[in-house]
């Protein structure tokens, strides 16, 4: 046999690149290898560390009681090669090129899970004592902050924000939460289910400051735009997270509104042999008629094996999967465990599950009676049930959805 009809033809990919190292870069390279994929495999990141989960970082890595976050797989025995501490630069898909910090990386087939980075508030990045929390560098530089119980302030009442206060408090600190909304989560919640969790910062001791603006941050103090100054011993910014895609600039890769990868169903992206997956990319959902950019953990760990069975079946002419998940998240906040499922933004009715002022609720959103979205307060199997009703399409009913004592799966029509 020749040495030329050894070679693999074009369609059987040899080398796949996956540009980042977080949960979606780590599954995806995984899945590669669950799924059969006998070419090589690299998994470049840009941190030094082995690649590790980042939801622990805000609680267990933060507080000390888990010196860290590392995902327990072992790649040398997958055959999987780690390029860490690697920073991705650009990309020339004409020459089927990563650019990196240690130069090229040919490719057949290049996955992006670059993930987000957190956005900075303006004018306080070089003031001594301003954090974020996205990596385990930024964890470990808290933890000293919160063993000295400082005072601190955190700014943006979102998830993450509601998680680091919840950790402080626990730690000992005195918490001041500044958000410029009028209420928590106003970007992602509806101001009625928004309302009863404003009462958590009171119970567990965190002074809430909704409608306020930043000024200025100056060392040891947040200056408001009423001029109200708050001591702060540590600032702490959550204000969101933008895709990290700037790099893919005049790459050809299409991007989108905030910035992040337009993805197909398939979550292929404009350019031949590329895929993007993760907190990166955008996709389009058919169960939801829009398309969909879900910054949350389970989306990283799912699209992965979409990705993964799109790279082996591209080679074998396979019909591509089709990547239209149910999103889910959850958030332990203020002694809560707080879940959420689906997508609300289209919902035209919605149904309560118990006293939001109580320990344990649920809020449903349906669409045409058919269940699109609910959130889950202390209530784990309203969550379970919700999540396969929802991926079922089924229709409700409302009466008897609304009796938090009826097994949620039994309320359909």
């Amino acid at each position: 046999m020749s040495e030329q009809t050894q070679e693999p033809g074009p369609s059987e990919p040899r080398r796949v690149v996956v540009a980042g190292a977080g949960m979606a870069g780590v599954q995806t390279a995984v899945a590669l290898r669950e799924q059969g994929h006998t070419g090589t495999v690299t998994l470049i990141g840009a941190e030094p560390h082995q690649p590790y989960d980042r939801p622990p970082l805000s609680k267990a890595v933060l507080l000390g009681t888990a010196e860290g976050s590392a995902f327990d797989v072992d790649f040398e025995a997958l055959g999987i090669e780690l390029r860490l501490g690697c920073e991705v630069l650009g990309l020339r898909p004409g020459d089927h090129e990563l650019d990196t910090e240690a130069g090229p990386a040919p490719y057949d087939v290049l996955v992006v899970a670059t993930g987000a980075e957190p956005v900075r508030l303006p004018g306080a990045e070089d003031v001594p004592g301003v954090h974020l929390l996205r990596t385990l560098d930024d964890a470990e530089r808290l933890r000293p902050v919160l063993a000295r119980q400082h005072d601190v302030v955190v700014v943006g009442a979102g998830w993450i924000g509601a998680e680091f206060a919840t950790a402080a408090r626990e730690a000992g600190c005195a918490v001041t939460v500044v958000e410029a909304a009028a209420r928590p989560l106003a970007e992602a919640l509806p101001a009625e289910v928004a309302a009863p969790m404003t009462g958590w910062y009171a119970d567990a001791g965190v002074d809430l400051r909704t409608g306020a603006r930043v000024a200025r941050v100056e060392p040891g103090a947040v200056v408001l735009d009423d001029g109200t100054r708050l001591a702060a011993g540590a600032v702490v910014v959550g204000i969101g997270a933008r895709p990290a895609t700037a790099w893919l600039a005049g790459s050809g890769v299409a991007l989108g509104a905030h910035g992040e990868i337009v993805a197909d169903r398939h979550l292929a992206t404009s350019v031949p042999d590329v895929y993007a997956v993760g907190d990166c990319a955008s996709f389009p959902s058919g169960r939801y008629g829009g398309r969909l950019l879900v910054h949350h953990w389970d989306n990283a760990l799912q699209g992965p094996r979409t990705v993964a069975a799109n790279i082996l079946g591209a080679a074998t002419g396979e019909p591509p999967a089709v990547y239209d998940p149910v999103p889910y998240f959850w958030s332990e906040q203020f002694g809560r465990f707080v879940q959420y499922a689906g997508h609300h933004a289209d919902a035209d009715r919605t149904v309560w599950r118990g006293d939001p002022a109580g320990p344990a609720w649920t809020v449903c959103w349906l669409r045409r009676s058919r269940l699109v979205a609910l959130l889950a307060v202390g209530r784990p199997r309203d969550l379970a049930q919700g999540r396969r009703l929802i991926e079922a399409g089924a229709a409700m009913d409302p009466g008897l959805l609304a009796d938090p004592a009826r097994p949620l799966k039994s309320a359909t029509a």
